[in-house]
Parts: structure tokens; sequence; C-alpha cells
């Protein structure tokens, strides 16, 4: 997976308009009378559609969102990190993360919102969260040739131009589900060609990892045990920890302690929320135990972690 490399607080600091009070999340709503589940539309149309204010603001969406870099140069902001992205970047947005599509407007592209059950196969009816992980299986970043890029732009050129079709709800949204898959299976394989060789295959442990971290995305802030997930998933904790080992090589407990501080480091690069207030979020009693759990984990303090990122003066935090 290519990602670029988290900037340092002499280099850079959070994009103006990055920091409030909480992240606003973003629902799939698209503009009336447009009811399909997905929308494709022209990068350019971003400032058109939310102006210049909105757009360069922080959200977390509740949907999937593709970026495709088609010319020109930005830093766009996902969680914490910034990317660096150049014509043929292809970014994968997933629910929950935030995002900020910086200052630059001097780029085109194509944006792809979907909501998470579109991606899944007509068949799987269950609305279980670890197929559409399983089915969305590309990488943060993935650099596409001129080749690549013009056969994957042809692609969402063709579904924006289906999704204004003239014909009934369902024969539309039946295209667009099988372009979408067609769409992210292509993309699957280009990122399989991108990966070392010495990077090994999915493993049979995957499905139970993938259902292990479907919940801990939904419980993480209130599940801090390995105990509660190997229970309700119907694993012992043993089991749970050698399907960990085989698909991530990481514990279970090292993989719970790691969504807690991602989320830890967005609410503290991303919001003004008091040390207190994210303690209490994260499903600390004690504001003094999250800052013992984040520095063990991260090796600084929640508030020198923030400094940093901000690239902010210990000075205006004296006293």
């Amino acid at each position: 997976m290519q990602k670029a490399r988290q900037v340092m607080p002499k280099v850079a600091s959070v994009p103006k308009g990055m920091v409030n009070a909480g992240i606003p999340r973003l629902k799939y709503d698209p503009t009336a009378p447009y009811r399909l589940d997905l929308e494709v539309y022209p990068a350019g149309d971003l400032w058109r559609r939310g102006g210049k204010e909105k757009v360069q603001t922080t959200h977390r969406y509740d949907f999937f969102m593709l970026v495709c870099i088609t010319q020109g140069e930005c830093v766009q902001w996902v969680d914490f990190q910034p990317f660096a992205c150049e014509q043929g970047t292809f970014l994968t947005l997933r629910p929950g993360q935030a995002h900020n599509l910086g200052s630059d407007e001097d780029w085109e592209g194509w944006i792809v919102l979907f909501r998470s059950e579109f991606a899944m196969p007509v068949s799987a009816a269950s609305g279980d969260p670890a197929l559409v992980s399983d089915r969305v299986g590309l990488p943060e970043k993935l650099l596409l040739d001129q080749d690549q890029l013009r056969t994957v732009s042809r692609s969402i050129q063709q579904m924006y131009e289906d999704a204004h079709l003239e014909a009934s709800l369902d024969h539309v949204h039946a295209l667009l589900r099988h372009q979408l898959h067609a769409l992210l299976a292509r993309l699957s394989l280009l990122k399989g060609r991108q990966r070392p060789l010495d990077e090994p295959p999915v493993s049979a442990a995957s499905q139970r990892f993938q259902r292990f971290q479907a919940l801990v995305e939904e419980r993480f802030a209130n599940w801090h045990q390995v105990a509660d997930y190997a229970s309700h998933l119907g694993y012992t904790e043993k089991s749970l920890g050698r399907s960990l080992a085989a698909a991530t090589g990481m514990t279970a407990k090292g993989w719970i302690a790691a969504r807690i501080n991602l989320e830890a480091k967005r609410l503290l690069v991303h919001t003004d929320l008091p040390i207190g207030a994210i303690a209490n979020r994260l499903g600390f009693d004690e504001a003094t135990n999250f800052t013992k759990f984040f520095k063990r984990e991260v090796r600084c303090s929640p508030a020198e972690f923030r400094r940093r990122q901000r690239g902010e003066s210990p000075l205006l935090h004296a006293g």
C-alpha cells in the first residue's frame, strides 16, 4: 500500500478549516430528485456543489468515496496524514474516516460516492459489513499508469453517463451495481500487480478476521477487552488470536488498541475537544487512564501529539 509519509511539525501543520469542535458526519443524501445509491460527478463540481468553505472542512463519511485524479496535483488529508496526489492517484475513503480535500483547486478528476451495501453482491442479503470490507479490498492510495488511468476514467465516465439514463430506477441501479463491481474488481487486480512479491497471500483466517474487524469498528469505544469480542463472535480468545496473527501478524489486543488510538488521534487533530472529553468518548473512566494508554502505544502524551500535528508551540498552552 502506497502511503504518504506523515508530515512532521516543522514541515507542515493541519490545514486551515480542519480543526473544529467536532468532525461533521456526512450521510449519503444526494440532492433531489437524484435517488440512486451511487453518485458520480467531476471533481470540478465540488466547489460548485458545496462552496469552498464547506469543501475544505474535514468530514467523516457514512459511505464510501473514491477519488480519481486525472489532471494536476493536490494534497488531501485522510485521518491525520497528508496524501500527496498526482495524475493517476486513486484514493479510497471508507466510512468513518476523517477526510479533508485540502486547499488545492488546480486539479481535475472524478468523485464516486456509494452506500456500503451497494458494493455487496445482489445475492448477499445479510448486510454483513465484513462482506463489504471483503468486496472493497482496495488500498487507501493506488497510483495508476497512463493506460490504467485511461481505462479507469472511461469506466467512471460511463457510470456518470448511465446514472442519468431515462430508465426505470431498478434497471439503472442494476446497471450501476454491475459497473461498480467491475471497477472494484479491476482496481483490486491492479492492486495485486503492485503487491510486493514477498507479501503473503490472503489466509484462510481472513473471514474470521473480517468479522472481528467489523465488530471492533462498531464497539471499540465501549469494548476494550478481547474477551468481549471473542464471546460475541462465538470464538475462544486463543482461536481469535490465531486468526489475527495469521491475517495481520498482530494480536487481537493490539488491533483493538490501535483502533482506539486511531480514533483518539482523529479527535486530537481534527477537533478542539478537551483531553477529558476525548477520554470519555473512548470509554475511559478517567483522563489519566486514557493518557497512560495513549502514551504507552504512541510514545507521547495526547497533548504533545496534538501540538506536534498542528505545529503549535508548547508556549501556546503554558499555564
